[in-house]
């Protein structure tokens, strides 16, 4: 009676193991970096809406300040910071845009909105976010 494994049976159990994660660990890391990314847009998303909401509801200005060394991004109504956010160093994403700053006005129509485009990437995934005139966000 025979007990245990022999070194040929285990050798061939972990070279199996091993081609199995060959395969499937790329598509892991590519399957991380969307979800990272979508993260991100989501945030970005919610608080460009925080913005425009908050300058509607308060009948005031509020600024976005977009910080795209650090990917950081500060919500100011008047002279008070509302929201901060470093979405770049949370999510592992690079971020860049054609803008450095959004305002909307109490009508929540964003000045600067025009054609405001704003990029979410990490490795090969992607996402763009866009401002129409009226400062609706749509990605």
């Amino acid at each position: 009676m025979r007990r245990g494994f022999n070194l040929i049976e285990i050798t061939m159990v972990l070279a199996v193991i091993a081609v199995l994660s060959a395969i499937t660990l790329p598509r892991a890391a590519g399957f991380i970096d969307r979800i990272e990314v979508r993260g991100a847009v989501t945030e970005i998303v919610a608080m460009f809406s925080t913005a425009r909401h908050a300058a509607i509801a308060r009948g005031a200005q509020t600024t976005l300040d977009i910080d795209l060394g650090r990917g950081a991004m500060v919500l100011h109504v008047g002279p008070d910071t509302l929201q901060s956010r470093e979405i770049a160093t949370a999510h592992g994403v690079e971020i860049t845009s054609n803008r450095t700053s959004l305002t909307y006005s109490p009508l929540g129509v964003g000045y600067g909105a025009a054609n405001f485009t704003m990029t979410v990437r990490r490795n090969a995934a992607a996402d763009t976010i866009f401002i129409s005139r009226l400062g609706r966000v749509r990605h």
